[in-house]
Order: structure tokens, then C-alpha cells, then sequence
């Protein structure tokens, strides 16, 4: 229906909103004249730029009360007659709730993030399948979105290419996979000793450079996957999103854990291996049955709950198991 207006609430992270984009996209099939605006944190606008699926993207500034006044009064001048909360939260859903949207979609409590946040919903969904890819879709559905084929419309800046081009050259690199040690919290990540021990491998097995990717906040780490990989001689590359995007769409291969980059990837058809430990692939693991995930837990070893070490099922996973999941993931190349 034309006259349908939608507002798709997913603010962040990385991860979360590549996760999202195939709800959208089955939204914009089922809905191809409406109006879909998505509100998210600006620091991730640049995920959305050039995506055909959505109208127009709202940037959510949370820099000053009078920054998210303004944000409140967009809202509500888009006149939406439903808004789809995906991420679950207070303040995702009582954005949801203020844009004046009279029916708010969202997760049942048991599925929410922050359960408080489904008070704010007008239709409270229970998805019954596993990956959050498909949680998303649940919500799509129930406001009259049907299954189709999974898109993940992203686009890969000239300007930001040409950026990635010239650091890589600079730094003599050929044909190089890029590793992605972090994750938000140090349970489930990787230790960096393995990460250099694995650099080192594959550039004598592949003759391919390591390209280490960390976020803003994770330089020491990225610098201690350096020193470790030693002879191999990995390349730390600092990029905002325009230019992971380009370097993840370049690379021969992404090994990393559960994190945003590794999602990016994904949906940019890089081959990818995955490192899971607490987390569940079956939830959070690549959405694609070409990719390979080495994951060593045993029942009773899953949980989502942030710890400050390194979780027994990731020191678990070894150098050689990731280089055989690498020769597996590669031999599947079409």
C-alpha cells in the first residue's frame, strides 16, 4: 500500500545492522511504494548510504538533549503509521514509541535485549527460528513482508576504494586476509599470540599478507597481533566504515570472531572463517553455508555475558585447527 510509512529502528552496532538489512529489504518487496525511513546512531549512517531499500536515513545524534530534541521532532513529522523496533532496548523503543507511530512492532520481552522495552510495543513477536538474520525477518513479517531471496545492499565507495588502495600500497602489500581480533569483550575473542601465530602461517602456506582491522579503541590490540605475526610482517590499518567496507570487499579472506567485521564480510561474499566460543553460531555465526566456523565449546559453555578474560572454549581453538577451516573454506571457493 502507498500510504504505508514505516520507521525501522535498529541504532547500532555493526553486526546488528548488517544483520537487519534482508528485514528491510523483504519489507521494500512487500511494500514497494511506501515510505521506509531507518533511524540509527550516525555513527553508522555510512552502513546505509546508496541501500535502494530505504527512502531516507535518520540520524540519531545523542550529543546534547537539544540534538535529540531535534531527532524526536523529525520523527514525528514523518507521520508513520508503524514503527519496527529491532534492537530491543529502552531507548530504541521509547524512540519507537515517541515518533507517534500508533502501531510499534517489536520483540517479545524474552527476546528483548532490555524486556522493559516491550511495555512500549503495540505487537510483541516471538520468533521461532535460531540466527538473528531471521529474527529480523520475523518482524518484517508480521507487518506484511514475505520471505524472499536474502539481500545485503551494500555499497563500496570509489573515493573510499582509492583511500584503501593507497595505504596498501604504501605498505607494499599484495594479495593480503585481513584478521579481526576484537569484539566488544574479551571472552569471546581470540588472543593475539594466536592471531601472529596464524599470520605467519598463511603468508608461508598462501604467500598472502595479514591485514589486521581493529575499531578505534582496540589499537594496542591490533599492535600486539603485529609483534606477534613478526617475520610475517602484518599491516595494522586503521579505517572508518566507508573504508572497511572496501577493504573487506577486497580481501582474499576474513578470519575473525564474532564481531561486526566478520558480519560485514559475510554479506559482502568475502570467504570468511569464524572463531566461536561462547557465542552461539548457530545464532550469531555467518549467515552463509559456504563459510567455516571452528568452534570448540562444550554444552553448558554458551553464554552472551561480557567478561574481561579470555573464555576457556576460544584458548581452546588452536593455530592448526584455523589453518585447516582456512585450506576447507578456500577448497569450497566456487
Amino acid at each position: 500500500m502507498a500510504d504505508e510509512r514505516f520507521l525501522v529502528v535498529r541504532l547500532s552496532s555493526l553486526g546488528d545492522i548488517v544483520h537487519n538489512l534482508p528485514a528491510v529489504s523483504s519489507l521494500r518487496d512487500a511494500f514497494p511504494h511506501a515510505r521506509i525511513d531507518w533511524l540509527v546512531d550516525c555513527k553508522w549512517t555510512a552502513l546505509l548510504d546508496g541501500n535502494p531499500d530505504i527512502n531516507e536515513v535518520i540520524e540519531l545524534d545523542r550529543g546534547s538533549w537539544n540534538a535529540l530534541r531535534v531527532s524526536v521532532e523529525r520523527l514525528r513529522s514523518g507521520h508513520y503509521t508503524c514503527a519496527i523496533d529491532f534492537q530491543g532496548l529502552y531507548k530504541s523503543a521509547l524512540l519507537s514509541f515517541l515518533s507517534g507511530a500508533r502501531r510499534r512492532v517489536g520483540f517479545d520481552r524474552s527476546m528483548a535485549r532490555e524486556p522493559g522495552a516491550a511495555f512500549f510495543y503495540t505487537e510483541r513477536v516471538l520468533p521461532t527460528s535460531c540466527h538473528k538474520v531471521d529474527h529480523n525477518l520475523a518482524l518484517a513479517e508480521t507487518v506484511g513482508a514475505r520471505p524472499t531471496a536474502y539481500r545485503f545492499p551494500l555499497c563500496v565507495s570509489r573515493s573510499a576504494s582509492a583511500d584503501v588502495d593507497r595505504q596498501i600500497a604504501r605498505n607494499g602489500v599484495g594479495e593480503f586476509f585481513v584478521v579481526s581480533p576484537g569484539g566488544g569483550w574479551r571472552w569471546k575473542c581470540w588472543p593475539p599470540e594466536r592471531y601472529g601465530e596464524l599470520c605467519r602461517e598463511l603468508e608461508q602456506r598462501l604467500g598472502w599478507r595479514a591485514v589486521v582491522n581493529c575499531g578505534p579503541e582496540e589499537t594496542e590490540l591490533g599492535q600486539a597481533v603485529c609483534r606477534a605475526g613478526q617475520s610475517a610482517k602484518p599491516v595494522l590499518l586503521a579505517t572508518d566504515v566507508p573504508q572497511l567496507i572496501a577493504l573487506l570487499s577486497r580481501a582474499r579472506l576474513v578470519i575473525g570472531g564474532d564481531t561486526g567485521p566478520l558480519h560485514l564480510a559475510v554479506a559482502l561474499g568475502t570467504p570468511v572463517v569464524g572463531l566461536y566460543g561462547p557465542t552461539d553460531p548457530a545464532r550469531n555465526g555467518p549467515f552463509s553455508a559456504e563459510d567455516v566456523v571452528v568452534r570448540n565449546a562444550r554444552p553448558g559453555e554458551t553464554t552472551y555475558k561480557r567478561q574481561d578474560a579470555y573464555s576457556p572454549a576460544m584458548l581452546s581453538i588452536s593455530a592448526e585447527q584455523v589453518i585447516r577451516a582456512v585450506e576447507k573454506r578456500l577448497g569450497a571457493r566456487p
